[in-house]
């Protein structure tokens, strides 16, 4: 499903908060998530950037399950049924396992502050995360710029999509 969408039964935040926390509610071996020869630890990854009381997630698993939600209301499901969103995806969790000594362990899924981006590495042995200013991130000044990037080309491609699906 691509574009906007808003439920008469729930709010955009409750909304929000339910695909967030179906995300993070994941057990990855229940799900049929295992370690393979180029993601032996991540099984998933969240890309959130907060904007003012706003905030973003982008949802990416192994299987190609890609999303887009904000707390707004704004929904972009199923963009793993598109080889060009499935590529950006792999690029993006290869980013995240080869950087995966950088983020850190954490026991809960914090939301991102204004201007902040928090990267959530989803691993068979825990959630790990790095916390950094969306503005240092992208453009380049911390050591995990080119992580947020690879997160940034999914968004672009699901971004794509949308459009072309919306000039039909």
């Amino acid at each position: 499903m691509f574009g906007s969408r808003k439920s008469k039964q729930q709010s955009p935040r409750e909304l929000y908060d339910g695909l967030r926390g179906q995300a993070l509610a994941i057990e990855p071996a229940a799900d049929e998530f295992h370690p393979s020869a180029a993601l032996p630890n991540v099984w998933g990854a969240l890309l959130e950037t907060g904007y003012g009381p706003e905030v973003a997630t982008l949802l990416c698993l192994s299987d190609g399950t890609t999303s887009l939600y904000t707390t707004s209301g704004f929904v972009i499901i199923g963009g793993g049924g598109h080889e060009q969103v499935v590529s950006a995806t792999r690029a993006f969790l290869g980013a995240v396992e080869a950087a995966l000594d950088a983020f850190i362990p954490e026991t809960a899924a914090a939301l991102p502050g204004d201007g902040e981006t928090i990267m959530h590495a989803l691993t068979f042995t825990g959630l790990r995360a790095i916390h950094a200013p969306e503005l240092d991130l992208g453009e380049g000044r911390h050591p995990q710029s080119a992580v947020f990037h690879a997160g940034q080309a999914v968004i672009t491609e699901l971004r794509l999509l949308s459009e072309a699906h919306e000039a039909r």
